[in-house]
Formats: structure tokens, C-alpha cells, sequence
């Protein structure tokens, strides 16, 4: 069985009624990502108040698990597929439904607020009972023992958990294996090879040793040689010495053998705390796929805790196969985007404004393509996304660079904003943003996306500047790039734009297509040509200037001159070609002129007088209306 579904009411974050909680988990893996404060350690607690856990703690219900002024807590789980064994455990609890496949298990843990206190605590009443409604009878101990969750606390103690002593989870494995309680002799005999003892075995050929061994005897009859002078006439007083639990059940004296043997990873020097945590989810999960009878649902808070990122990548592959290969439920919170660049889609809930989203097949706008395409290519620096308040996707490296710098001189900080910069590399703009669509349109999710795309219309003069006529001077008739000319009228290519837009646009994602054509061309003809030209010219002259072959301030002395002189000779169009021609013909990067021209905009921005009110009349209008969209609202500049 597994638990499928969860509501919850008025706990924690999560209100009641219409602003009730409701999650559907997979049967194997299930990753709860989302910025902080979302809800993901909530459900994690729910889940821990209702069916509790392996390691025997207390979780007991606080007044600050009342959400605001509520005075009743409400968490219903319901769990599916029940294996005939499981339905002979629960058969007095089941719910059963119109099929005789549709037999569930659905069990309501209710706490009402009290004022009254018990030990100088406050005191709130807690029941758990089953059905649907809540009415069926209340879990019994046995019961309860069963549905015990594993739970791995995100600042969870290994080393302890591993070593040696009362409760060690390497004995646990070790007792619960069945080559260790049933081969090999039980008993000791004379003549018996040691080695074809098993673990009882041993222990009770230690007691014996133990009992004979000389000076054990040896004290013993002076005990009671002592004891005899204490004897009344007539009466004889002797000590009769044992071991202790040599007398209890088999199991008890295997795990009391057992519990002496510490676990460790066999490295240089003393392991650390990541070594110490592989190890202790290893065995977590060994002791989950043993015990047949017990619930098969491991909750872990940050698996990434205490591991450099190779090995979160390694943890997560791992976890997600052994969920598959030994039909174990695995529900994590995670804050880490290597964890999620490795998640599948289908195993992943976005939790954000205390709703759950799953992304996988049928849940969202995503194409059977998109999903093999995020599969190969959401990588570590794209999966930043899942824990962003708004999302802005660009198709190219030079927008990555720069509209982080413009958005903070505007006053709208993306750090400080939580806004997420998603470079695609000009390929899968969409594929990203469906991510964030929904199927069903009244159930969306509330995150600012822009996408920022490029207009790709030149303007009718581009073409022999940049180098795209033929040998005859001519515009080609095959061809994919396109002007100005290729269109009609205004009217023509405004729909060409709407197009772009839509293409993509829906629910909360919205697509921002350049004015002109593309986002280097739009910079200049927008009010930055002369800043624009002087950091192509750097980026022309990168290699020197870092080689100190030349000064910087002598490349944009010079480049400043020729800008004044091609500007008094060209129009406007010719000379903004002109510059992004310095991209297609020459050797100006288009990322490092973004570097350039960054480091410029924030030194006028400190020391020349540059305002974010004058910064916003001369940047393209589209990459303000985005910048816009994913920080709504105007916060204080941090330079």
C-alpha cells in the first residue's frame, strides 16, 4: 500500500475550508520543491502526526500548530493499493468502495484546541479514527505500530544513529535478517566449530565463557565464603551468578550481540557528516524493504544535507531507483536545484501559496516532447526555477548578464526579489514555460513567468551591412532570416508579433517580444547606441586589455571618436545595424559586451548621475515591461 492522498486543515500554514490543504503523492517517489515558507515541512509533520514514526518520538500537537485563530485541526490520509496481507491488518478499518479492487484505508487524526494544561503544558485533545467520515472505529496500538512511518530529519544525527548501543540501525538490519536467525547452531557443544555458531549462538557461548572465565569463579566463591559466615547454623548461602538477558526471548539476546557493532565507511581519517548520512540512508532503506509487515514510507527532509553536489546527484538517483526496484514510498522536501535537475517531472510537486502542483504527465501544458527535451536538458543552473516567487526566461547569454543589472539600477533587485533567470540558450523557450502551466486553467499557479524573445525582423538596410546579400548584392530568395519589407503593412507585422507572443503566452506566462529585432539592436535604437558601440570595441579588444597588451581607457577613448563620426554620417537604423554588425562580422562577444556594458550602466549609475527614472526612458520597452512583470512592485535599489 501507499499513501496517496493527504488533506489538512488548519494546521500550521494551511487554513480551513476553501483554503484547506490537498496533496496527491506517487506510489514511489515524490519531491516537494518551493521557495521557503511554502508548506513543505507541514506536510512532512502532518504525515508525522497521523500515522507517527520508526524512531519512537513524542510529536506532540503545540498551539502553534493552530493556524491563526482556529481552534481545530483536521489531517486525513488515505492510502490505496492494499496488498492482501495489509487489508487482513486493517480489516475491521477498511472503506470499501463500489469494485471490489477499490478497498481502502483512510484514517483522521482531529486535535481540538484546550485551555486546559496538564504538568504546567498546555493540553489539547488528539483522536484518530478511520472511514471517509471519520466515524469508523479508532486505531488500536497494534494498528498504529503499523502505519509508522521512517522519518530522516533534515538536521538528522548519523553518526549516531550508526554507532554501537540501544537502538543501533545497523542491529536492526542485522536482526532482521533471515540468514542471521535462522542458519547456524544455536548451541554450543564441545568439539563445535565456532565459526558454524550464529549470532545466538555466540552470545550464549560468550555467557557461558563469561560465567567460567577464572577470575569471574575465582570472586564468586570468595562471595561466598563471605555469604557462609553470614549462614545461621544449619542454613547455606551461595550467590547464583548469570548474565544478563541470557534468560530473555532469541531475538532480544541476537539484538543485544548485535548492538555492540558500531557501523562506519571505511575512508581516510574520521568520516564526515556526508559520509555519515549515505551510509545512514543506505541502511534506512535496507530496514524498509526487510520488514514486510511494516509501512513502506520513508520521509526525508533535505537529502542534500552535509553532501557537495556530485553526490546530491548520486543520492537522488539512487533514491528514486531503489523506490522503483523495492516498492518503497519516498517523500522528500528539498531546497537543492542539483536534486531537482535530477528529479523526473512526474515525481515532482511544486508546493507554493499553500497548494500543491504536480508537474507530472496530464498536470500541466507540457508536450510529450517537452518532457523527454527537460529530461536531457534541465540542468542545475535552469532548476533554480522550482524555488522562485517569479520566473524570467531569455534565450541568449547577453540578456542573462545584463538584465539582472538593469533590473537592480531600475530599483527591483532579483536576489533581493527572489526572481529566477532562466537561460535557455535560444532553444526551448516554451518547453520551460509550460512547466508552469496548467491543464486546467482554474487551477494555475500563481508565479510571474516572463519570457523575453527577439522580434527577428531587420530592418530593410540590415541585410548588406551585417553581410546577408549574395554575391550580386542581392537579397537571396531562400532564405529564413527576415526585413522589414517582407511585410505588408504595419498590420502584418503586428500580427507577426502577436504570434510570438502567444505562442507561448497563458495563465500566468507571458512572452515579451522586442520592439524592434533583437536585444543588442534594441539597446542601441532605444537610447544606448553610444554605450553599446564603445563595449563592442572592449569586447573586440578583451584579450589585450586582460594581457595588458593595451588600456582599457585608450580603447574607449578611441572607440568614443568613431562613434562620433559614424553617427554624423548614418540614420538611425543604418547606425544601429552598423553596431550589431560588430557582432555578425566582427569579433565582439555578445556576452562580454554585456559585461562591458553592465559595469559601465553601474558605474554611471554610482558616479555619473545616472537615475532609474532616466535609465527606464532609454531602455526597449520590452525589457521593462518584463522586468516589470516579475517584480510588480518597485522596491528600494540596491547598488
Amino acid at each position: 500500500m501507499y499513501l496517496a492522498k493527504m488533506h489538512i486543515e488548519n494546521f500550521r500554514c494551511f487554513g480551513g475550508g476553501d483554503q484547506g490543504f490537498d496533496i496527491t503523492f506517487n506510489h514511489g517517489l515524490t519531491a516537494l520543491v518551493g521557495e521557503n515558507d511554502a508548506g513543505k515541512s507541514a506536510i512532512i509533520d502532518a504525515i508525522r502526526l497521523a500515522l507517527g514514526t520508526t524512531d519512537q518520538e513524542w510529536f506532540r500537537i503545540e498551539d502553534s500548530d493552530f493556524y491563526q485563530a482556529s481552534d481545530h485541526i483536521e489531517i486525513i490520509c488515505r492510502f490505496e493499493d492494499l496488498s492482501t496481507n495489509e487489508k487482513s491488518a486493517f480489516i475491521e478499518y477498511l472503506t470499501y468502495g463500489k469494485t471490489e479492487n477499490d478497498i481502502t484505508l483512510t484514517l483522521m487524526l482531529s486535535a481540538k484546541r484546550s485551555l486546559r494544561s496538564l504538568h504546567g503544558r498546555p493540553y489539547h485533545t488528539v483522536e484518530t479514527r478511520t472511514g471517509d467520515d471519520g466515524l469508523g472505529p479508532a486505531l488500536d496500538q497494534n494498528a498504529r505500530f503499523l502505519l509508522q512511518a521512517t522519518y530522516l530529519r533534515p538536521l538528522r544525527d548519523a553518526e549516531q544513529a550508526l554507532s554501537s548501543g540501544r537502538g543501533s540501525r545497523f542491529a536492526q538490519i542485522l536482526n532482521n535478517t533471515e540468514d542471521i536467525r535462522t542458519k547456524g547452531e544455536s548451541n554450543y557443544k564441545d568439539g563445535c566449530d565456532i565459526k558454524q555458531l550464529n549470532v545466538l549462538g555466540i552470545s550464549r557461548l560468550i555467557n557461558s565463557l563469561l560465567k567460567q572465565q577464572t577470575e569471574v569463579v575465582s570472586e564468586k566463591k570468595i562471595i561466598d565464603s563471605n555469604l557462609s559466615e553470614l549462614a545461621l547454623a544449619s542454613e547455606k548461602l551461595e550467590c547464583d551468578m548469570g548474565v544478563s538477558g541470557e534468560n530473555a526471548q532469541e531475538s532480544f539476546q541476537r539484538l543485544q550481540l548485535l548492538e555492540k557493532l558500531d557501523l562506519t565507511l571505511n575512508v581516510l581519517g574520521r568520516s564526515g557528516l556526508g559520509s555519515d548520512n549515505l551510509l545512514f540512508m543506505a541502511c534506512e532503506l535496507i530496514l524498509l524493504k526487510q520488514d514486510d509487515d511494516a509501512n513502506k514510507l520513508l520521509l526525508i527532509e533535505e537529502p542534500e544535507a552535509h553532501l557537495h553536489p556530485q553526490r546530491q546527484l548520486q543520492v537522488m538517483q539512487y533514491l528514486q531507483d531503489r523506490a522503483k526496484k523495492d516498492n518503497i514510498q519516498i517523500i522528500i522536501t528539498t531546497h537543492s536545484p542539483n536534486l531537482a535537475s535530477v528529479i523526473s517531472l512526474d515525481n515532482m510537486l511544486v508546493i507554493h501559496n499553500r497548494r500543491a502542483f504536480p508537474l507530472k504527465h496530464g498536470q500541466t501544458r507540457l508536450l510529450e516532447s517537452d518532457y523527454a527535451f527537460l529530461e536531457r536538458f534541465l540542468d542545475v543552473t535552469k532548476a533554480n526555477l522550482f524555488f522562485a516567487k517569479s520566473v524570467l526566461i531569455v534565450e541568449g547569454d547577453a540578456e542573462n548578464i545584463l538584465i539582472p543589472t538593469l533590473a537592480n539600477a531600475l530599483g527591483k533587485d532579483f536576489t533581493r526579489n527572489g526572481v529566477s533567470i532562466v537561460n535557455v540558450g535560444g532553444v526551448g523557450l516554451g518547453r520551460y514555460a509550460r512547466i508552469f502551466q496548467r491543464s486546467d486553467d482554474t487551477d494555475q499557479i500563481n508565479i510571474p513567468v516572463a519570457c523575453i524573445t527577439d522580434m527577428d525582423v531587420m530592418p530593410d538596410c540590415a541585410p548588406a551591412i551585417i553581410g546577408k546579400l549574395g554575391e550580386d548584392g542581392v537579397v537571396p530568395q531562400n532564405r529564413k532570416w527576415r526585413m522589414m519589407s517582407d511585410f505588408k503593412d504595419t498590420d502584418a507585422l503586428q500580427k507577426e508579433r502577436e504570434k510570438k507572443e502567444n505562442r507561448v503566452n497563458g495563465q500566468h506566462v507571458k512572452t515579451f517580444v522586442s520592439d524592434k529585432w533583437t536585444f543588442e539592436y534594441d539597446l542601441a535604437y532605444s537610447g544606448l547606441p553610444e554605450d553599446l558601440y564603445i563595449c563592442a570595441c572592449l569586447a573586440e579588444e578583451d584579450e589585450k586589455i586582460n594581457d595588458q597588451e593595451i588600456r582599457k581607457g585608450d580603447v574607449i577613448a578611441q572607440a568614443s571618436q568613431e562613434f562620433s563620426e559614424i553617427e554624423k554620417k548614418m540614420g538611425k537604423e543604418e547606425l544601429c545595424s552598423s553596431i550589431y554588425a560588430k557582432f555578425v562580422r566582427g569579433r565582439s562577444s555578445k556576452a562580454i559586451t554585456a559585461q562591458y556594458l553592465a559595469e559601465r550602466l553601474r558605474d554611471k549609475f554610482d558616479h555619473q548621475g545616472l537615475t532609474a527614472e532616466t535609465l527606464r526612458r532609454v531602455l526597449p520597452s520590452y525589457i521593462v515591461a518584463a522586468i516589470d512583470y516579475v517584480v510588480p512592485t518597485i522596491g528600494e535599489a540596491e547598488r
